[in-house]
């Protein structure tokens, strides 16, 4: 009986990982929301390769998504390049039936919003708008719909870069791993801004102790992560090509390192994009465009600074995001330039990657979340 029950639990077991998908969401600057704009893949995480799912059209450049904390949901800004016409859509992904359907819309208090992230009960969205420097935290009720904004907060100051600078640029809404805190990293003005978020309250942005953590003049903060043990915290430079590595503790952050993506042959590369750490929270990976095109490769030391391991071409050009599975086994790029989509597998002792897989051919891609159902 008793070796029955294990055989039992044992095959149940294997059912459930199996039958386990994992998907790759996609945005692209499509200009014209007759043509496809959102994409869904299935990855094959055996090979690596990605097979396509479902489209949406409807939307126009859908350029960053983020997904709900349970999957159900797939949030995109649209960048407009028009005075407050950028907006904020939601939609449910069925997996089951390969569909993504179209819940709702909402402006987003801007015209060029670039960075979404929902809060881990469901009930928050919050985004970035770059081009006024601004926020504007969403409710999200019953069924995936967007409720009009609750509060836009604006920031005007800029930095020592006239051409790049001249006021505030909100490129990333980040939580903190408590939820308790979000960090906006504000490249007009060298800023890396701090509220706290009280889920409870109807406009549960507050002012936190510490309203902001300055960074290197004309550095440009553009993303920001925080590592898997919720001690370390990350930010990736546009403008200075570097990470500031930061120790973290209850909304404050103290700086601990600061290290360029780039190689030493190429220092006047001050296109640095988008950055991630291993699930195993091993290794740090930042993308470069301009010059190099690559994906630089950090192992994490136990103090939390960086090590460079290497670099990895991206086998096109643009990589403006990446994403790591949620193993940890493949990393994927969404290089706008050449409209092209590169699976790698990623090394989990040595960090590195290889190409596996075919390239997809998205147009204008600009950004990959990856999710497993």
């Amino acid at each position: 009986m008793k070796k029955f029950l294990a055989l039992t639990i044992t095959i149940f077991t294997w059912i459930c990982f199996y039958s386990q998908n994992t998907y790759a969401f996609f945005g692209s600057f499509n200009w014209d929301k007759n043509t496809d704009g959102i994409y869904v893949y299935k990855l094959d995480t055996i090979t690596g390769n990605l097979s396509k799912v479902t489209t949406f059209k409807g939307i126009s450049n859908p350029s960053f998504l983020t997904l709900s904390p349970d999957g159900k949901y797939v949030f995109a800004c649209t960048e407009s390049k028009t005075e407050n016409g950028g907006s904020i859509s939601s939609f449910e992904f069925n997996p089951e039936k390969k569909s993504l359907i179209f819940i709702s819309k909402q402006k987003s208090g801007g015209e060029n919003p670039v960075y979404l992230m929902a809060h881990k009960n469901g009930k928050w969205l919050v985004n970035g708008n770059y081009t006024e420097g601004s926020i504007s935290v969403y409710p999200i009720i019953e069924g995936g719909k967007i409720e009009p904004y609750v509060q836009n907060i604006q920031f005007n100051e800029g930095s020592i870069n006239p051409d790049r600078q001249e006021r505030a640029h909100i490129h990333s809404t980040v939580f903190s791993p408590n939820f308790d805190y979000m960090f906006l990293p504000d490249l007009g003005a060298d800023k890396i801004r701090v509220f706290k978020f009280e889920n409870e309250k109807n406009q549960p942005l507050q002012d936190a102790e510490i309203s902001f953590i300055k960074t290197t003049l004309g550095s440009g903060p553009r993303h920001f992560t925080f590592h898997p043990n919720g001690k370390f915290a990350y930010c990736i430079e546009e403008m200075g090509g570097a990470i500031s590595a930061y120790s973290y503790e209850d909304g404050k952050l103290n700086n601990l390192q600061r290290i360029y993506t780039h190689s030493e042959k190429l220092k006047d590369n001050f296109e640095s994009s988008d950055v991630h750490i291993s699930p195993d929270g091993k290794f740090l990976y930042a993308s470069n465009r301009g010059k190099e095109n690559n994906i630089a490769i950090f192992s994490i030391q136990n103090d939390g600074k960086l090590k460079t391991v290497g670099y990895q071409s991206v086998k096109g050009r643009h990589p403006r995001t990446f994403s790591l599975d949620p193993s940890g086994k493949f990393l994927i790029t969404a290089n706008t330039g050449t409209n092209n989509v590169v699976v790698f597998k990623r090394n989990s002792e040595t960090g590195l990657l290889k190409k596996v897989g075919k390239k997809i051919k998205i147009k204008n891609v600009s950004n990959v979340q990856i999710r497993k159902y």
